[in-house]
């Protein structure tokens, strides 16, 4: 099989890891790439948002399969224009892509198909911001209603905050705040059969302790051996079937991977957001436990097979991720530090760069992450930060309690 994925973030580098392992893939394409997807992949320029360029590619490399990483070509409708071609294409449609697009499409879906989530007001106006505001109270919940890298949204108990940032965004979503541990879901569907993956657990939060503004991520784990038992069965039950169906009715069936990001609520698991495609940092965890090889997974459910899929194989054990993020993220990245250290396995690139002379540089915010596998997780977690200790960036920032809670027994829910 020839895939060509479409990226240059850590996600996309997990992806190119797994596909490069598959034995199904005889070549594998990526475009734009990073240094570190170079290494397994034969990289080709392209701007990923530009649907007949992307589109044009795939019909040049012959690729039997596209995958696409990020949102901002979903949203763009990269997908509906490499199917146009006749090609397999692992990714929602620009409508579908929606659910991650619009904040505001993703609630009035959510309402619809009676899905259990947060009070919400979509505002476009200081007034309406006021209102939404008194109404739900503090903590105060703010979302840009378009894309925003993951740094879209502010928690807060300052009302002037919320305030702010609302006016930075203009239309924006006001959510109830939901209590409880977070967990995402990865789901694989075609847009009627759906299939799992591991539930995980990410970090928003740039610092230790949850401390410090929201980022894009900072670290995740799995497996929750703290989750309910029963946490996915209920998920798909009462999430992800009911919101398929829902697109369906709508005429814009969802296919590709839905992002389930949910609080465990004391009145049970509730949804926060939807995304349209694999989550950063999540994954580098979850892909690091999957057995099953991960292409004809993805084109069953890019060709409407998905059914036919046998089930996944998952290995024992336990994974963690660590992001190294630089200087001044997730404010604007200082970039061009040299970064020593990156040639180990378990080393993901995401904001990195050759220069000239092949150094290699940072060249964004999230830079890079480490990714180990253990037999449980405090063997995951140890050899994760062994191997942060073997990386050299000035200025790096990352956090040293990512499983923390989790390893001690200290998640209540």
């Amino acid at each position: 099989m020839r895939v060509l994925l479409i990226g240059s973030g850590g996600r996309e580098h997990a992806l190119a890891l797994e596909l490069a392992a598959d034995p199904a893939v005889d070549f594998l394409a990526a475009a734009p790439g990073n240094p570190g997807i170079a290494q397994v992949a034969r990289l080709y320029e392209v701007v990923a948002t530009d649907p007949a360029a992307v589109a044009a590619l795939a019909v040049e490399v012959a690729a039997d399969l596209v995958v696409i990483g990020p949102e901002a070509p979903l949203v763009a409708g990269v997908a509906d224009a490499v199917r146009a071609k006749g090609i397999a294409c692992f990714g929602p449609s620009a409508a579908a892509a929606q659910l991650e697009g619009s904040k505001a499409f993703a609630k009035d879906v959510m309402v619809a198909a009676g899905v259990p989530t947060g009070l919400s007001y979509a505002c476009t106006s200081p007034e309406e911001v006021d209102r939404a505001l008194a109404d739900l109270g503090a903590p105060y919940v703010v979302k840009n209603d378009g894309l925003a890298a993951g740094k879209g949204v502010v928690v807060t108990d300052s009302i002037e905050d919320a305030r702010r940032h609302a006016a930075e965004c203009g239309k924006v979503v006001i959510e109830q705040y939901l209590s409880g541990p977070e967990v995402s879901l990865f789901v694989v569907t075609d847009g009627t059969a759906s299939v799992p993956l591991m539930p995980a657990q990410d970090f928003k939060r740039l610092a230790d302790g949850d401390a410090g503004p929201n980022t894009g991520g900072m670290g995740a784990y799995v497996p929750l051996d703290w989750a309910p038992d029963d946490l996915v069965p209920q998920v798909m039950r009462e999430v992800v079937e009911p919101t398929l169906a829902e697109m369906r009715k709508r005429g814009t069936p969802f296919a590709g991977l839905l992002y389930v990001g949910l609080a465990l609520t004391p009145d049970g698991p509730k949804v926060i957001e939807f995304n349209a495609r694999f989550g950063d940092p999540e994954t580098q965890v979850v892909l690091a436990l999957l057995d099953t090889p991960l292409s004809g997974l993805l084109l069953a459910a890019a060709t409407g097979r998905l059914a036919e899929h046998p089930p996944l194989v998952w290995h024992d054990g336990a994974a963690v991720t660590v992001v190294v993020a630089s200087a001044n993220y997730p404010g604007t990245p200082r970039i061009g530090d040299v970064i020593e250290g990156a040639e180990a396995a378990g080393v993901i690139h995401a904001g990195t760069a050759r220069r000239d002379d092949g150094a290699l540089i940072s060249a964004g915010g999230r830079v890079l992450s480490v990714t180990t596998v253990g037999t449980d997780l405090a063997a995951a977690r140890a050899a994760a930060y062994a191997l942060i200790d073997n990386i050299h960036l000035d200025g790096a920032q990352y956090r040293t309690d990512i499983a923390l809670t989790a390893l001690e027994g200290r998640i209540s829910r």
